[in-house]
């Protein structure tokens, strides 16, 4: 009965409960949507890195592939970079990332890009639409 009782809970959790990580400490979707508008405004994230996160070339890497340089996919680490940059010399492209992507974005919003970003690697996909516009 309780094998029946598991399989039954399992069958009810929803698809994504299976095919995505768990978010970083203190990462909620609402965070990743406020990283996602900053990404395409503010933070001018996309100016480098495309509308999409897969990159411009000679300017900023793919963010939606698992090929990272200067980190090991880890949400700490994604942070310190975004706030301290990258020198030419260590980036992918050879272009050089200033501290905050050369925005002047709070250390919170670097978060919420932070976590973003960190959501575009592990879906392997960009937004399709711009923030505040309906597919």
């Amino acid at each position: 009965m309780r094998v029946t009782s598991y399989l039954v809970a399992l069958l009810l959790l929803p698809a994504s409960a299976f095919s995505q990580e768990a978010l970083p400490e203190g990462v909620t979707e609402t965070t990743i949507d406020e990283g996602r508008a900053l990404y395409m405004g503010t933070g001018i994230c996309f100016a480098c890195h495309g509308t999409d996160g897969r990159g411009v070339p000679g300017a900023g890497p793919d963010l939606t592939d698992d090929e990272w340089w200067n980190i090991d996919l880890d949400f700490a680490e994604l942070l310190r970079v975004i706030r301290q940059g990258v020198a030419a010399d260590q980036s992918r492209t050879g272009a050089y990332m200033p501290p905050k992507g050369g925005s002047q974005i709070t250390d919170e919003q670097v978060a919420a890009v932070a976590a973003y970003v960190w959501s575009l690697s592990r879906t392997g996909s960009g937004p399709t639409t711009p923030p505040g516009t309906n597919p």
